[in-house]
């Protein structure tokens, strides 16, 4: 399928040195930041994020990632948003890797449908994990296109580990790991998603206060005051509203998100029928998730894990004191560094 990338958006912004130690203990590189859109399906185009180490041009299908968010939230504010000077990408990007985000169509900076220019009664749900896989193809093949690279490896996060999981089982070929951050199987529990009574409506509406609430769920009361850093949580929520402006206008404040995931989370993993066969996957994987997980709660993992018998190896790992939001905690470096080991790894059983 012909994908081609539509309009080089942002010119070259240089990022200073960072903090943080690079892979040989000195100062990690300087970063560079580009912004794309890539055509899709006709009339959406989808907002590509690229950051990667100045100076450097060409990259193997090893050091290639593409990133995708989950059901709620954009890319962006959360792969990408520097809490104490860094972000994840920034911190994948310091070693050496060619990294993208991207936002699914009605999220973030990517085409908002026409159902959202509509009151969300007037339209049926919209953007569900099939049309996702579509945006992602795209992305996926501009990036192999513009790297001269058959394979990337891939993440996604909560809604979008399923987006992936069934990505790769159709496209193998062009994936070199998987990364499954808060990974959906099956449901056994009640998602802590929800579009409400009646008939679903084509997007949800969600206030800053019910954001912080799904956050904490499944923490310790005497864990909260301390489990995100003082001003971490209105940081993400002043970037992550701010990309909604027609919600933003709204008296409180909301971020409109579609339901195309919710509608699909009861058709497949919440009754059991999942689309995608985990055994059609024959990459490496790694599934990773934090303690206190309400929303993809540890049994999805530990019935998924059993499923990729096609990969070649796979691990979970699973951190503790954090949640399905760990990447934005106290503990988040514990994530970066995981995710880290394993895409910087050359596997090597023993003989």
């Amino acid at each position: 399928m012909l994908r081609q990338w539509m309009m080089w958006c942002g010119a070259l912004l240089m990022l200073g040195g960072c903090a943080v130690s690079g892979p040989g203990g000195g100062t990690a590189p300087a970063v560079v930041m580009e912004e794309f859109r890539v055509s899709s399906d006709p009339g959406i185009q989808i907002y590509v994020r690229n950051k990667r180490p100045a100076g450097v041009t060409r990259f193997a299908p090893d050091k290639t990632l593409v990133y995708v968010h989950g059901a709620t939230y954009p890319a962006e504010t959360a792969f990408d948003l520097k809490l104490d000077g860094l972000s994840w990408m920034d911190y994948i990007a310091q070693r050496g890797y060619d990294v993208y985000l991207l936002d699914v169509r009605g999220y973030g900076q990517s085409t908002r449908p026409p159902q959202m220019d509509r009151p969300a009664k007037d339209s049926a749900p919209f953007a569900g994990t099939v049309e996702a896989m579509r945006d992602v193809d795209a992305v996926v093949d501009f990036v192999r296109k513009r790297n001269g690279i058959d394979k990337v490896n891939l993440i996604g996060w909560s809604w979008g580990t399923a987006i992936m999981q069934w990505y790769v089982s159709l496209n193998s070929h062009k994936t070199h790991k998987l990364v499954l951050f808060a990974p959906v199987w099956i449901r056994q529990s009640a998602s802590l998603v929800q579009a409400g009574p009646g008939p679903m409506p084509a997007y949800r509406e969600v206030r800053r206060d019910q954001a912080l609430q799904r956050w904490l769920t499944g923490v310790p009361a005497d864990k909260q005051a301390d489990l995100i850093p003082r001003g971490w949580f209105d940081a993400w929520a002043d970037a992550t509203f701010a990309t909604d402006p027609v919600g933003a206008r709204q008296n409180p404040p909301v971020l409109r998100a579609p339901n195309g995931v919710v509608e699909d989370g009861l058709k497949y993993w919440g009754a059991g029928k999942i689309p995608w066969k985990p055994e059609d996957i024959k990459v490496p994987v790694l599934l990773i998730k934090a303690e206190w997980d309400a929303d993809t709660p540890a049994y999805m993992a530990q019935n998924l894990l059993p499923r990729l018998t096609g990969a070649p190896y796979k691990r979970y790992v699973e951190l503790g004191e954090g949640t399905h939001t760990i990447i934005m905690e106290k503990n988040r470096m514990n994530l970066f560094r995981e995710v880290q080991l394993f895409l910087d790894e050359v596997h090597q059983p023993a003989r």
